[in-house]
Parts: C-alpha cells; structure tokens; sequence
C-alpha cells in the first residue's frame, strides 16, 4: 500500500501514533467499533486513524485517550502529533532559501538555552567546527541536496553563532563516536586544523568532551546525531530531515541515550590522546 506522506521519515512518525492509538484501545478490550459508538465518530474514523491513513487531530487525540481511558497519554501524543505535523522539515524546504539563513534560524535557542547535550555519530559537531571544516562539510550538503551555493557566508554564519561556547550561562556536553576523528571533511590539513580547535575548546570550563572509543565492547548500539536542547526539544538529524522531537517521554528516552553513551566514553587525558592519535595518522 503507497503511503500517503511524503516521506519516509514522516509515514514512520505517522505510523508510530497510530500503532500507539491502535495498543491504547487494544489494551482496554475495546474493538473499533466501541471507539466509534464512546466518541461519536464512524467507524470508518477509526479504522483511517488507527491504520495511519488519516492524521488525527489533537482534538481526536483527547477523545480516543478519554474513551479508551488512558488520558495519561494525552500530553505525549498530542506532542508527538505536533511533532509530526509541523515541526518535521524536510530539509530541502529548510534551505530552499540559502544555507546561511538556516544557520541563523537556529540563533534564538541557542541563545536561550543553558544546557546542550550533543552526540555525534558523523561529523563533527556545528559549535565546535573550524570556518574550513564547516565550509568542507556545507560544500558537500548544498551539492548533495541540490541548494543554493552560499557554503562561504553558511560556514561564516556558523562559526560565528558559535560564540556561545565562550559567553554566557551555558554549558556544554559533547559526545563523539571515535570515527567522527577519523573521518576526513576537506583535506588532511582541513582535518588537523578542526581536530587542533577541539583540543583547544577542551581547555573552556563551561565544555565536556567525550569520545566514544571505537572497537570497546559496547550495550548501547550507535544512534543518529542528536542534540538535547535543555528539557524542551530534541534535534535529531538524517540525511532527508531534521526532526525535532517535543513529547516529554521522547526527550527523556534521549536523555538517556546520551548518559548511556556519557558512561561509555572517554574523557580529559584519553580523550586527547585519541584526538592527538587522529592528527598523527593523517597524510
């Protein structure tokens, strides 16, 4: 059956709230038809909500958690629908109008948030990047997203609203997968001069650094990068989106997943040591 979103990544959130409707009255011994008769709906309403194939508004959301005796769940869903309708942004929309622009969207939270908890799987993270390293990495999105070719002012745009690091009240946990040193963006002298900056970043009181080191064994598996805006939002980034993740009970299970990767990290001397080790192997 051909979904109706238009994207993967948003027919799976769709596909989540459904499924999750479909356990709530599954798990109060309620058939289809007894949801429709306690919400005034037809039944055919349910049968689209619980199959995925028509979005639920937050409204319809109260009515099937108050039928099904389960108002708990209110918050977490209607967030998540939230989530889904229109806080999932495709990011060919984002940049339609230039990479530079997106890079100074994000301005107002940085701005106000005071806890930042960032795990990278892939490159290395927007707070800590070199100009070169940024303009290496926005050259190969603007090229492989088919947008405007403004890397320059984008990688300036960048590391400018990286200030923060160095001014105010905030503080910031980074956690990166040991491939993130190793991977090169740019050339070898690109890669040396981004992995000397964050041997040097490590030294401001306000940023932890961890790395992830690569070949231990591990319980926690390697996630998407993710960033954790205080207890208000989660940044999730893929290749065709960025998700931002608001119902509580997500942002917590993120949380978790970065104290996870936090335990398994390592931290101060090894740390540079394993950075140090990236810039010796470079040609």
């Amino acid at each position: 059956m051909q979904s109706p979103y238009p994207s993967a990544a948003l027919d799976a959130a769709r596909r989540s709230i459904a499924e999750k409707l479909r356990e709530l009255r599954r798990d109060a011994g309620l058939t289809g038809r007894e949801v429709a008769a306690r919400t005034g709906w037809l039944p055919s309403k349910v049968s689209r909500i619980q199959n995925a194939t028509t979005p639920p508004s937050d409204d319809d959301i109260r009515a099937w958690c108050a039928a099904v005796g389960a108002v708990e769940q209110i918050p977490d869903l209607i967030a998540a629908n939230r989530t889904a309708d229109s806080m999932y942004v495709e990011w060919k929309r984002r940049q339609r109008s230039g990479l530079r622009r997106l890079q100074e969207s994000y301005i107002p939270l940085y701005e106000r948030t005071r806890s930042f908890r960032v795990y990278s799987s892939t490159v290395m993270p927007g707070f800590l990047q070199t100009y070169e390293y940024a303009a290496a990495l926005l050259r190969s999105i603007a090229r492989v997203h088919g947008t405007p070719d403004d890397v320059e002012d984008a990688a300036t745009a960048r590391v400018e609203r990286s200030h923060i690091i160095r001014e105010g009240a905030h503080r910031f946990g980074f956690l990166l997968e040991e491939s993130v040193l190793r991977h090169v963006v740019g050339d070898a002298a690109t890669m040396a001069g981004q992995l000397g900056y964050l041997l040097s970043v490590m030294a401001l009181p306000s940023v932890s650094v961890g790395v992830v080191p690569a070949g231990r064994p591990r319980d926690m598996w390697t996630l998407e990068t993710f960033t954790v805006f205080d207890e208000e939002r989660v940044h999730v980034e893929l290749l065709t989106a960025a998700i931002t993740v608001t119902a509580p009970g997500e942002i917590s299970q993120y949380a978790h997943a970065f104290e996870e990767m936090a335990a398994l990290a390592v931290y101060g001397g090894e740390a540079r040591s394993r950075i140090s080790a990236a810039i010796d192997a470079l040609d």
